[in-house]
């Protein structure tokens, strides 16, 4: 991870144009994005896309961050933005359930049985409680920034956690 002086320092020469500043300033955050991405979408391709749709949009609007929450806080809220809105346009079309690889010492069929049926839960929970569990458990944000991502009080993200994990057990054991 990048020190607050060296992001900083990055973050103004980005912003100026500098696209291999820009490139080492994402690079420390992209796994995390991906890793929002991904969840929110459900599906490799999806994912890709909106990671490049976030990072796209990071890119022409980074003049306007104003460094009022952690530079992390803004890349997730754009990247879980982009995430949901690829997913809103790819709600009816069919899935390619065989796109990841299986992991050893587990039957494939067993594994994209488990991820399909987390995946399906995770998609009727409500998008703010969706979005809130996935940064918490995915992308291990505090309940502060997930708070400041949603711009609500930490009392409201702790009440989604809750209430999102206590729909994702009910829905998983009705599944």
């Amino acid at each position: 991870m990048l020190s607050d002086t060296g992001e900083a320092s990055l973050l103004r020469r980005a912003a100026s144009g500098d696209a291999g500043a820009f490139a080492d300033l994402v690079a420390a955050h992209r796994q995390h994005l991906w890793a929002v991405c991904y969840r929110i979408t459900g599906q490799q391709q999806d994912a890709e896309d909106a990671l490049q749709d976030a990072l796209t949009a990071v890119w022409r609007h980074l003049g306007q961050y104003r460094g009022d929450a952690q530079l992390s806080t803004w890349l997730h809220r754009i990247a879980a933005n982009a995430a949901l809105r690829v997913a809103q346009r790819r709600r009816e079309e069919p899935r390619d359930v065989l796109e990841d690889e299986p992991v050893e010492g587990m039957h494939f069929s067993t594994l994209v049985a488990e991820r399909d049926a987390l995946q399906r839960a995770l998609d009727q929970l409500p998008p703010d409680f969706r979005t809130a569990l996935v940064l918490r458990e995915y992308v291990d944000m505090t309940y502060a920034d997930i708070a400041a991502y949603q711009g609500v009080p930490v009392q409201t993200v702790k009440s989604r956690l809750n209430r999102a994990r206590s729909a994702l057990a009910a829905l998983l054991q009705d599944g």
